[in-house]
């Protein structure tokens, strides 16, 4: 099949598709793709302001990992970027049509991560006790309910249940 003919047929499976889907899920799937580009771009910016403050500790000889503040500054950088790669790919799987919705554990995930991130940057000398707590109850619920979801796909799986969203 030559460049042309491949072209045409492309072209032809894209317009198909396009008439056969529903207005909604065009919406939906342009949503989905604008989103994955701008969070793409956001963590391109995020990284590249991380690398240069890393650089930049380095550079003034001030990086000590062991310094708790400096641990705070690179980690929670980190941590931010995780989650915003994690929250892209949740969009992405979208995009792609794997799925039609975003799915409630990959939420959950992203909440356990952010939660995550929270800990580490956190200042506790400066927290409330309750604050910390409540924290600490929310980390723990979030595990909680994605260990019950896991659990809950896995019975589903050795049962041949489909799984409902």
């Amino acid at each position: 099949m030559n460049e042309r003919n491949r072209q045409q047929s492309w072209m032809h499976w894209a317009t198909d598709k396009i008439q056969k889907a529903k207005p909604y899920n065009v919406f939906e799937h342009l949503i989905a793709n604008i989103l994955v580009m701008l969070i793409s771009f956001i963590v391109a910016v995020a990284l590249y302001k991380l690398g240069e403050d890393v650089i930049s500790l380095l550079v003034n000889r001030a990086f000590d990992p062991l310094q708790h503040e400096t641990f705070q500054t690179v980690f929670g950088g980190i941590m931010t970027l995780l989650i915003a790669m994690e929250f892209k790919h949740s969009i992405l799987v979208v995009a792609k049509r794997q799925q039609n919705i975003i799915q409630v554990k990959t939420v959950i995930l992203v909440s356990i991560l952010a939660l995550a991130r929270k800990f580490i940057i956190l200042d506790i000398h400066a927290l409330e006790a309750a604050k910390v707590a409540a924290l600490a109850l929310a980390l723990v619920s979030l595990g909680a309910v994605y260990w019950l979801m896991r659990e809950r796909d896995a019975w589903n799986i050795e049962h041949g249940k489909q799984e409902e969203g």
